[in-house]
C-alpha cells in the first residue's frame, strides 16, 4: 500500500535524549530551534504552508524545555511543539491562521500534516492528563513532554501517551465487497467496518466481532495489510483484508444505517461515494481493486 496520511514526518525522534536534561535545555536554547505551536487543538499556516516559530515568536507563551514537548529533529533542526493557552494567541500569531487539521489536509504536504498530527497529538494528550490518573494530584510534564508525572510525594504515578488502537476492514467474497454508511456521513457516502480493540481481545478477534456486531456477517481469513495514525484524537487504525463467509446483512448494534455488499464494476463506475482519499478505508477500497 502507498504511504499514508499522517505518516512520513521525517522528524529523527530522538527519544533517548528526553531523559537528558542538560541536552534537552541546550536544544531548547539554540537559536537554530522551531516551534510548532498549537491552539485550541488548531495548527499555525501562513501562505499555505506550515508556521515553525522562532523562540521570539512564542516569548509570551513560551517558558523552559519544560513545559515544551520535544518532537525531534528535521533537517537539522530541534524540533518542539508549544501550547497556546487562552482565548486568544498572541499578536504574534494571528488567531486567523489557526486551521483544524483536517482543514490543513491537501494544503500542506504529506510530511507537515504528519508533523503537526504528531505535535498536536502531544498537546492533546497532555491537556487530558493534567491530573493524577490515581489520586487526582497535579501532574508537571517531565522527558520532554512524554511523561506526566504525579507531583505528589508517595504516589509518584506517570502517565505515558497512549493511543487507541481500531480494527478496519474491507470485508471480500468474490468480486464484491462489505461496505456500509453510518447516519452522520454524507448522503450515499460508503466505507469499511470499523471498531475499537477492546481489552483482551486479538486484532483479529476484533475484525471478527465488529463486522459481525455491525452487519452479521461472518468472516474467516483475514490479512494484515497496513495502518494509520487516526490522530482525531488518538486512534491507531489497523487495517486488514477479510473474506465474508456470509451473505445476509443485518445490524445488530445499530452503528449501521445501511449496508451492501458492492460489487468492484460497481465502485470502478462511482456507484457509491468512498471515503476521503487521506484515510486508510480509502486505501484499503484501492488496495483491493488493484488485487484484481
Amino acid at each position: 500500500m502507498s504511504p499514508i496520511t499522517f505518516t512520513g514526518s521525517g522528524v529523527e525522534r530522538l527519544s533517548p535524549l528526553r531523559q537528558q536534561a542538560e541536552e534537552l535545555a541546550a536544544a531548547f536554547a539554540a537559536a537554530d530551534t522551531r516551534f510548532v505551536p498549537i491552539w485550541q487543538a488548531r495548527c499555525l499556516l501562513r501562505d499555505g504552508g506550515i508556521v515553525v516559530c522562532r523562540r521570539e515568536d512564542l516569548e509570551p507563551v513560551a517558558g523552559g524545555h519544560e513545559t515544551a514537548v520535544f518532537l525531534g529533529r528535521r533537517g537539522g533542526q530541534a524540533l518542539f511543539a508549544i501550547e497556546v493557552r487562552g482565548d486568544e494567541p498572541p499578536p504574534s500569531l494571528p488567531a486567523g491562521g489557526f486551521r483544524g487539521l483536517r482543514e490543513v489536509l491537501g494544503q500542506v504536504s504529506e510530511a507537515d500534516a504528519a508533523l503537526l498530527a504528531y505535535a498536536r497529538a502531544m498537546i492533546l494528550w497532555q491537556e487530558r492528563h493534567r491530573h493524577c490518573g490515581v489520586c487526582g494530584a497535579p501532574n508537571r510534564a517531565s522527558e520532554g513532554g512524554f511523561v506526566m508525572a504525579c507531583t505528589r510525594s508517595g504516589c509518584d504515578h506517570k502517565s505515558f501517551p497512549r493511543i487507541d488502537p481500531a480494527v478496519i476492514v474491507l470485508v471480500h467474497r468474490g468480486e464484491r465487497c462489505l461496505l456500509g454508511r453510518q447516519a452522520a456521513w454524507p448522503a450515499g457516502r460508503f466505507s469499511t467496518i470499523a471498531g475499537f480493540v477492546e481489552p483482551g481481545e486479538s486484532l483479529e478477534d476484533a475484525v471478527v466481532r465488529e463486522v459481525h456486531e455491525e452487519t452479521n456477517i461472518r468472516v474467516g481469513d483475514c490479512a494484515y495489510v497496513g495502518s494509520q495514525p487516526w490522530p482525531f484524537p488518538a486512534a491507531m487504525m489497523l487495517g486488514f483484508h477479510a473474506t465474508g463467509l456470509t451473505d445476509d446483512i443485518r445490524f445488530n448494534d445499530g452503528e449501521l444505517v445501511e449496508a451492501r455488499w458492492v460489487h468492484r464494476d460497481e465502485l470502478r463506475a462511482g456507484a457509491v461515494a468512498l471515503p476521503p482519499r487521506e484515510s486508510i478505508a480509502c486505501r484499503l477500497i484501492q488496495a483491493w481493486l488493484e488485487r484484481a
